[in-house]
């Protein structure tokens, strides 16, 4: 197996092209579309590298694997689904996401939440195959209730529950996110693989200014992780993951990104007008009167 690495800067988020060389098999594990919230305007740089790799390495797409709905980049998995026929996958509790935020944008009765916008909807300890590569399924909630990180030979992608040790993990104070849950996922589930076993995040912030990196063990993980070592008690955990999530703003592309997400990466339809429009929840919080004085 191997895996080829792709980062977007504007989002610190970290794309897996990860393939069988014999085969020539493949997925690709969160890709990101690129979006400029100013002009308000997509482009598809990211994903023709990610497309520019599989052509030369002639490689065949089965999946594109989501470990969650994002909250900080729109997905590109549809570009991919339809550039070379892959489907697309996400965790199964997706239905309980969109549940959340079909009311929070409005989205009206013809959005379904049962998860059918996807191709295919993984439950806890599923497994499946791309060709020769056999995935294997982590429900690993916390972050948000649908997250999952993927096993793949001695590989595991963590999305944004668990970050490389300097870093920690995933904040938890979005809707249906736990602290309890997250280190459940972490602690109880993925600290029981053996201490060898590769993690390759789904961010890297990069703190302190050091380098970039994607990868780290279990082992190193549980010995010296910032926010949750094997070491570290629940009750610990949950108190100072809730204190630093109270000090944490709103992710910059927060709506555009968990909109289009929860419907699997796929635009608003066009209006009338023939233009797409995203819909911002205005004081979503709180009640405004007209004039933005406290209803």
């Amino acid at each position: 197996m191997q895996i080829e690495t792709f980062y977007d800067q504007a989002t610190f988020t970290l794309t897996y092209v990860v393939y069988d060389q014999k085969s020539r098999d493949a997925v690709v594990i969160d890709p990101v579309l690129d979006y400029d919230p100013l002009s308000s305007t997509t482009a598809t740089k990211s994903l023709e590298a990610v497309a520019a790799f599989l052509q030369k390495e002639g490689l065949r797409l089965h999946y594109v694997l989501e470990t969650h709905a994002h909250a900080d980049h729109l997905s590109g998995a549809q570009y991919l689904k339809r550039r070379f026929g892959a489907k697309v996958g996400i965790g199964a509790r997706i239905r309980d996401v969109q549940k959340v935020f079909k009311d929070v944008f409005d989205l009206g009765p013809s959005f379904s939440v049962d998860g059918s916008q996807f191709d295919r909807l993984f439950e806890d300890g599923e497994k499946a195959r791309a060709g020769t590569l056999e995935l294997e399924v982590f429900a690993t909630p916390g972050h948000t209730p649908a997250c999952v990180t993927y096993k793949i030979d001695d590989a595991v992608f963590t999305g944004d529950a668990l970050f490389i040790e300097d870093y920690g993990t995933g904040r938890c104070d979005f809707p249906s996110g736990s602290a309890d849950a997250l280190y459940t996922s972490v602690h109880e589930r993925l600290y029981g693989l053996p201490d060898a076993t590769r993690v390759f995040v789904g961010h890297d912030y990069q703190p302190n200014g050091r380098p970039l990196r994607s990868e780290t063990t279990i082992g190193k993980s549980k010995e010296s992780n910032v926010q949750l070592r094997a070491s570290t008690s629940r009750d610990e955990f949950v108190r100072r993951r809730k204190e630093r999530d109270a000090t944490l703003k709103a992710p910059r592309l927060l709506y555009p990104s968990v909109q289009i997400n929860i419907d699997a990466g796929r635009l608003p339809a066009p209006h009338a007008n023939g233009r797409r429009y995203l819909t911002v929840p205005l004081d979503l919080n709180k009640k405004t009167d007209d004039d933005g004085s406290p209803a």
